[in-house]
């Protein structure tokens, strides 16, 4: 699972999403999507293309989506009562933290390798988790 932050929900950003967690995560199994079109036309240029193999899953119910919903609920939670943000670049900052935070309580992010690159104390640590 991952996130991208854009200024449009359009096919465009779609595209750009699943071609980044496709670098990251390598080619997926089984997509689950919401109703917005934009996303499944997204998906479809992407198999025409062989950037997502033609045998993907292509989901698109509700409650298989009840599982994103909730894992970006202390994403708006924390963003709610900001009413807000002035720059976009602000709001990627932010929203950055908070899902590196959410990845790092649910042990899904590779500490391993950061350890192997800077030995040190855990404020070495903290700042290789940051670069990354």
């Amino acid at each position: 699972m991952d996130f991208y932050l854009s200024e449009h929900r359009d096919v465009k950003a779609a595209k750009r999403f699943f071609h980044r967690a496709i670098l990251h995560h390598g080619p997926p199994q089984k997509i689950t999507l919401d109703g917005y079109q934009a996303s499944h036309r997204g998906v479809a240029d992407l198999k025409d293309e062989r950037r997502i193999p033609p045998k993907t899953e292509v989901r698109s119910c509700a409650y298989l989506n009840n599982v994103v919903e909730q894992d970006h609920r202390r994403v708006k939670s924390r963003t709610g009562p900001m009413l807000g943000f002035k720059r976009f670049g602000n709001a990627s900052i932010v929203i950055s933290g908070i899902e590196l935070v959410a990845k790092l309580r649910k042990s899904q992010f590779n500490v391993a390798r950061l350890i192997k690159r800077a030995p040190g104390d855990i404020h070495d640590l903290w700042m290789a988790v940051l670069v990354a």
